[in-house]
Order: structure tokens, then C-alpha cells, then sequence
């Protein structure tokens, strides 16, 4: 499952760095899915959506940071543990219970963001 950040947080930016896939952003900020990985322009996301990996995104939270689930990996493929929740001081890095992933989903996203 992919990871989300709480309203416990504090707005540190401790977990923004740490994401190998720069699925975290301050809130506000818009995102892209070319960011931190190597997509670029139109590309088809694994469910069929097609999106341009260059567009703004509209962003998830107006008030603290947000994590994009469409490139959560929960670092599978890259560390042991999701590094957000390792870093952040006040645990609000906690799995999503509404974007639940076997491992095998998310280790297919980590490859189709990093095109390995």
C-alpha cells in the first residue's frame, strides 16, 4: 500500500529528500509524474490512464506535505523500509488503507517510473 502523511504533520520537509521516486510534496506545490523519474511526455499509466508526465498536476494537500500514491513505492526496489516514515519525527508517515498494493504492484510501479 502506499504510504500518507497524517494532519499530525509539522511541515519539517524531513521526508521530502528521502523519496526515491519525489512522490512528496509540500503542500500547495504542484507535481508531476516526470519528476524524479524518467518519464516524460505522453505516457499510459499502468491502469490504461493516459497523462502527459510533463503537465502540472493539481496538488493532493493545500496545508502540509502529501504524498502522490500513483508513484508510492513504499521505496520497494530501492530500501527496506519506506524512508519517509524512518525520517519523520512525529510518525505521520503511516500506511494508506485506501491505496492498498501487494508488493508485486509496487515493485511493477518503481520499474515503470524508473524505466528499468
Amino acid at each position: 500500500m502506499a504510504i500518507i502523511i497524517t494532519d499530525e504533520c509539522i511541515n519539517c520537509g524531513a521526508c521530502e529528500p528521502e523519496c526515491p521516486n519525489t512522490a512528496i510534496y509540500e503542500g500547495a506545490d504542484d507535481w508531476r509524474y516526470k519528476d524524479g523519474t524518467k518519464l516524460s511526455g505522453k505516457i499510459i499509466l499502468p491502469d490504461g490512464t493516459e497523462v502527459d508526465a510533463d503537465a502540472a498536476q493539481t496538488p493532493i494537500s493545500d496545508d502540509i506535505y502529501y504524498i502522490v500514491p500513483g508513484k508510492c513505492t513504499e521505496c520497494k526496489g530501492f530500501h527496506e523500509e519506506p524512508q519517509c516514515a524512518a525520517v519523520c519525527p512525529v510518525d505521520c508517515c503511516v500506511p494508506d488503507d485506501n491505496h492498498v498494493e501487494s508488493d508485486e504492484t509496487l515493485l511493477n510501479r518503481q520499474a515503470f517510473l524508473h524505466n528499468e
